[in-house]
């Protein structure tokens, strides 16, 4: 259930990897989706309530990390034909600008980098809710997603199909699910 933010959710906050997720998902074969995630990510930011102009974060994740369920995908997936994990071994955003869309709703806008480029992207995300821990930890939880085209960051690989179409999908979705833990907990 979402519910409106309040006063007491502004901070600063970091990423808990254990219980988030960082996902993409592609077309593959023309007929089919392959889901996939990466298991080694930080990140950390401000959220202002009030001020959503005045909240920034930045996530880095590892590249190498990537998986999809299937060693030898994932196997190309650090190669070269894709991300290139020995010459680019992080996956970077870092905000550039904050505005809230609705009561619940979130557009973050940053750089994200991927193979050394370096392109604008716009992620929309839902506030799910806060709460104190079993532990005494404040958490906020936010979910979001964007498309983006593989291609514009260098990632070119493709193979046609006998058939008709190409073996991967240009356009990626790319998924968050996070819970943030204050940084003062």
């Amino acid at each position: 259930m979402t519910t409106t933010p309040t006063q007491t959710v502004t901070g600063t906050y970091e990423i808990d990897p254990a219980h988030s997720r960082i996902g993409f998902v592609a077309r593959h074969a023309m007929v089919t989706k392959v889901r996939g995630s990466f298991n080694e990510f930080a990140g950390s930011g401000y959220f202002d309530i009030d001020n959503p102009e005045a909240t920034h974060l930045e996530l880095v994740i590892q590249a190498a990390s990537v998986d999809t369920r299937n060693e030898d995908r994932d196997n190309h997936l650090r190669s070269n034909d894709f991300f290139d994990m020995e010459n680019h071994p992080t996956i970077e955003f870092r905000s550039t600008s904050v505005e809230r869309t609705g009561d619940v709703e979130y557009r973050v806008t940053g750089d994200l980098t991927m193979r050394g480029v370096t392109r604008s992207v716009s992620v929309d995300f839902t506030y799910e809710g806060s709460a104190k821990d079993p532990f005494g930890a404040s958490r906020i939880g936010f979910e979001g997603s964007t498309k983006v085209n593989r291609k514009d960051w260098g990632i070119e690989f493709n193979a046609p199909l006998e058939t008709g179409g190409v073996l991967v999908g240009e356009q990626v979705t790319l998924e968050f699910e996070v819970s943030a833990v204050a940084a003062d907990a």
